[in-house]
């Protein structure tokens, strides 16, 4: 049995289970639903979700239809009436769960994969920068990437998730003290992320003769600067600042935001970045991977290109 199906077996287990603990364990109920009423809502969730899932995870390809479109119509509804209400926050976290699992599940269900190049379409494809362009063309370009991307990923978004933490009452009650000395260490994480960021898409448009953007890559292999000692210094220092801005707003679903980003980006971005980079670069890029690891730096840089 495909992992899509598995997804949607263990989906409508989740569901039949969650169905029992709402009339039996009050909490269950108030956390989730609110004041909405429960047997309104079962009425549709029970079919639409719970035996729709069990009906996927039989191979019933339409059912996946059904209960991944109804996963995505209650998340919406529940981020609306949790947003309005203040109630319900738990449900949003457990429908946003079940969301993005079940749209790559139908995904390989209906195609026996998931798309993941559709990510990479569009502005994003993956295309060389213009290779006459002069260096402080490139320069410039990378900097105004970083300022929308970091204003966007570590900026506008973060935020909206910390305010929307709060509204939806899902932020604990820390004393100040600890609120204090986190931020505190955040601050420090973020700006030596920052200091790594910077000087890697430095070394990228002085060295690469492009920029960090997918849509403007670099003409060549760039070994130098902090990619003598890790493979992807850039999404490194992207992934810590998002973890820095977490501990910054002291929130933990800006965490969990920092650690989805970490998993998508390694899951489905980087094995489609570095195809392309062993497409376009050849033997040069293998040796270059086999020789840094993606994630961990080596004690001792290899030597410059």
């Amino acid at each position: 049995m495909s992992w899509g199906r598995w997804w949607f077996a263990l989906q409508a287990v989740a569901g039949a289970a969650w169905w029992v603990l709402v009339p039996t364990v009050p909490f269950v109920r108030t956390a989730t639903l609110g004041s909405l009423d429960p047997v309104l809502v079962a009425a549709l969730d029970v079919p639409l979700f719970v035996l729709a899932s069990a009906a996927a995870a039989a191979g019933i390809r339409w059912a996946a239809v059904v209960a991944t479109a109804w996963t995505v119509l209650v998340l919406l509804g529940t981020v609306v009436w949790a947003t309005v209400t203040r109630e319900a926050g738990w449900g949003v976290v457990a429908m946003t769960a079940a969301a993005v699992g079940s749209v790559p599940a139908l995904s390989h269900v209906l195609l026996g994969r998931v798309r993941t190049e559709l990510v990479t379409s569009g502005p994003l494809r993956f295309r060389t920068a213009d290779p006459d362009a002069g260096p402080v063309r490139h320069v410039l370009g990378t900097a105004v990437q970083i300022v929308v991307f970091w204003g966007l990923f570590l900026g506008v978004f973060p935020l909206l998730v910390a305010a929307a933490e709060t509204r939806w009452r899902l932020r604990p009650t820390l004393p100040d003290a600890v609120v204090h000395d986190v931020a505190v260490v955040g601050v420090v994480v973020f700006v030596l992320a920052s200091l790594l960021g910077l000087a890697s898409a430095l070394s990228m448009s002085t060295r690469g003769a492009g920029t960090p953007l997918p849509s403007a890559m670099p003409n060549r292999l760039v070994v130098a600067g902090p990619y003598r000692v890790v493979r992807n210094p850039m999404a490194l220092a992207g992934l810590t600042q998002g973890a820095a801005v977490g501990l910054v707003t002291a929130s933990w679903t800006v965490l969990v935001y920092a650690v989805a980003g970490s998993v998508v980006w390694n899951c489905v971005v980087r094995p489609l970045e570095e195809s392309d980079l062993e497409q376009r670069f050849g033997d040069e890029f293998r040796r270059y991977a086999a020789a840094v690891r993606c994630w961990v730096p080596r004690l001792r840089p290899v030597p410059r290109t």
